[in-house]
């Protein structure tokens, strides 16, 4: 990626030194001139997707664009808090804006009410980074190899019920700050003296440490080769989100939709089936997703889209500000045991 502070003049105005004041703190000023010259797609606006607008917004971003084609039903308008009550049937991304832009003026946000399958490639080249909700895996998979070309930063997420994840592609070489405690080297002693000290490490003083990460492609992260003897002895180590996640999306490019508390029985029985077909060819045998894990799978529970937004937004500011090791390259979040975790998948 470009560095933003090169590719726009973003001058931060006494007015957002202020505003921002607590962060500039935190990670610095050049990382948030960074997030103030950077623009980022939001595409999805369920419970997950207004999680991360709002912790975006709030970051200080230049600008915002809500991408969803979708019109507010009873239980979208239940999953996030940026919908009125009376929003009831219209487009879900212009029902969002007004609380959105409410959470800072100081950030451009604005709705897009087209069909994301629509969209030319042109039209996601136009921002420093783009997140996926509730997007179908062929449309994540075009979007992640485009963006991966242009040095955009790319991130997909969404939550099934108790379960959710986050997926990020920062490219091949994503340069990064990390704050470190400072070492402090001892001084020299003479060839007749005592044993050189230590060095120590000085808690009161920090220093910054200039990193590089490489990730991988989402279709690179998905093609794994099960059959392979490597493989095979991480299959236990390896989050039952990941294998849940295909099954899942498996599920969403088959019927349009996610699995829907209305048909439960209906869609639970056609998620076992499809358990058997996506896992099989891959090598992998059916026990790697629990017996009942249809059962924790349905709609977007608040709780769980608080907590993979707030990791969501996290990564996309790290990512834009170059501030902090990024997560490498998925998290999955498990709410039936209240616990989260970061992997790593390639073919390599």
């Amino acid at each position: 990626m470009i560095d933003m502070i090169e590719k726009e003049d973003a001058i931060i105005s006494e007015e957002e030194a202020a505003q921002y004041d607590r962060q500039i703190r935190l990670w610095g000023l050049d990382a948030q001139k960074r997030l103030r010259g950077s623009r980022v797609l939001l595409v999805g606006l369920g419970g997950l997707g207004a999680e991360v607008a709002k912790n975006l917004i709030l970051a200080g971003v230049k600008g915002l664009t809500l991408l969803d084609h979708e019109q507010v039903t009873e239980e979208s308008r239940q999953a996030q808090f940026l919908i009125p009550v009376s929003a009831l049937g219209q487009n879900r991304a212009k029902a969002s804006l007004e609380r959105a832009q409410a959470l800072n003026p100081m950030v451009e946000v604005r709705a897009d009410t087209d069909n994301v399958e629509s969209k030319p490639d042109d039209f996601f080249l136009k921002f420093d980074a783009v997140c996926l909700t509730r997007c179908s895996k062929k449309l994540m998979m075009r979007v992640d190899q485009l963006c991966s070309q242009k040095n955009i930063k790319i991130f997909c997420g969404d939550v099934f019920g108790y379960h959710g994840y986050m997926f990020s592609n920062l490219g091949k070489e994503h340069h990064y700050v990390e704050e470190k405690p400072k070492v402090k080297k001892p001084a020299e002693e003479s060839s007749d003296g005592p044993e050189p000290k230590k060095a120590k490490i000085d808690p009161n003083e920090t220093t910054m440490v200039k990193k590089t990460a490489s990730f991988c492609s989402l279709k690179e992260a998905f093609d794994i080769d099960w059959t392979t003897d490597k493989a095979k002895k991480s299959i236990k180590r390896t989050p039952k989100e990941y294998f849940l996640l295909q099954v899942l999306l498996k599920f969403r490019s088959d019927k349009g939709r996610d699995p829907q508390p209305a048909n439960f029985s209906e869609d639970a029985e056609r998620l076992l089936q499809l358990s058997e077909d996506v896992l099989q060819p891959k090598g992998l045998q059916t026990d790697v997703l629990p017996q009942d894990f249809t059962s924790f799978c349905f709609s977007e529970m608040a709780p769980v889209c608080a907590v993979v937004g707030g990791v969501l937004g996290q990564e996309i500011v790290k990512a834009i500000s170059q501030r902090d090791a990024p997560h490498r390259n998925f998290f999955f979040f498990d709410g039936v045991n209240g616990g989260g975790v970061v992997d790593y998948f390639s073919r390599e």
